[in-house]
């Protein structure tokens, strides 16, 4: 690569609160900016995808929901549409279909690695408030191709997760507010990028080609990852722990992604789920007592003891839902992710 080589790449990515940031950032981008901007954020599969005219309405730069296949323009900004990684393959945008990471689809990290990929030195990246530490290991992987790395001061972040993680995975080369962002990214946009690329790992071009939809098998995932002793909370395979990773991340044949933290709130759900059904079944304990009772007060007694046969089933179900939830007090999720 030329020393002529520009930052024009910005890649910005958000979750919980990041809509409010957006609007001011995008407001305080010249219409000259001599940058392509692209924008990933946690929106669900049936989203209608209102970001696009909310952000236009603050714009001076055009924003559309990205299209796959379209070229890349310079001075304009792409939004991820819902359900789809948007992905930066060359000079064209693409819609990964592969595998949610994260929980989520569009993620932020294949979004970043796709990036770093085509791009190397001439992207920024940028994280946003959010939840867990989604775009934490994408930054990383800008970072090392020779990018520029934002993040939001995560005193000035609704949601200071994403922040947080972002700033413990990578050092990062700005921290700032949101009401400084826009401006900071028109001072870096166009300015000159490192002369010399940094060649891309065989796990970044795996990892993209997976969000591109790639199918990964056990051949490709031992290339980039260690079978671990975990579970895949979507399809129940086995997880695999990412080499060299930062954050901590795991893969499952399917290719489905987690990071330590969004593998540890699956956990947080099943302990939800385990004393709810706790609950549920006491209540049937009670509901069937009662009515065994009822039944001999009237006389019923074939029917009473079917009621006490059951509530002695039921009470055995709520000792052993009761056990569980105790062990994850005990041995749960902040001492099985503790040391990861």
């Amino acid at each position: 690569m030329s020393s002529s080589a520009k930052r024009d790449i910005i890649a910005i990515g958000g979750s919980a609160g990041s809509g409010a940031v957006l609007r001011t950032l995008v407001a305080d981008l010249p219409a000259e900016l001599p940058a392509s901007v692209f924008v990933s954020t946690h929106i669900p599969a049936n989203s209608p995808g209102y970001l696009p005219e909310i952000l236009a309405a603050k714009s001076k730069l055009p924003v559309t929901q990205a299209v796959d296949g379209q070229p890349i323009e310079r001075g304009r900004i792409y939004v991820a549409a819902p359900d789809r990684h948007l992905l930066l393959m060359g000079e064209t945008i693409k819609f990964g279909a592969g595998p949610r990471e994260n929980m989520v689809r569009p993620s932020i990290d294949p979004m970043f690695r796709s990036a770093a990929l085509s791009f190397g030195p001439r992207v920024v990246g940028l994280v946003l408030t959010g939840m867990l530490n989604d775009g934490a290991a994408g930054l990383h992987a800008i970072k090392a191709s020779g990018g520029m790395t934002v993040v939001q001061h995560p005193l000035d972040a609704e949601a200071d997760q994403m922040p947080l993680a972002a700033l413990e995975a990578v050092e990062v080369d700005h921290v700032a507010p949101a009401a400084d962002l826009g401006r900071l990214l028109t001072d870096i946009a166009g300015s000159d990028a490192p002369p010399h690329r940094v060649s891309p790992s065989e796990g970044l071009r795996l990892e993209v080609e997976i969000a591109a939809g790639a199918r990964l098998g056990s051949a490709n995932l031992s290339k980039i990852a260690a079978p671990t002793a975990l579970s895949c909370p979507d399809c129940h395979g086995v997880l695999s722990e990412i080499r060299g990773s930062s954050p901590l991340r795991f893969r499952c044949q399917i290719g489905h992604a987690y990071t330590a933290d969004a593998l540890a709130s699956q956990i947080d759900e099943v302990d939800d789920a385990i004393r709810i059904a706790m609950r549920v079944m006491e209540e049937r304990v009670t509901l069937v007592e009662r009515m065994a009772r009822d039944a001999r007060d009237t006389g019923r007694t074939a029917v009473a003891e079917l009621y006490e046969a059951r509530a002695v089933e039921y009470r055995q179900y709520a000792a052993t839902l009761r056990d569980a939830a105790l062990t994850s007090l005990r041995f749960g999720r902040t001492s099985r992710f503790q040391d990861l």
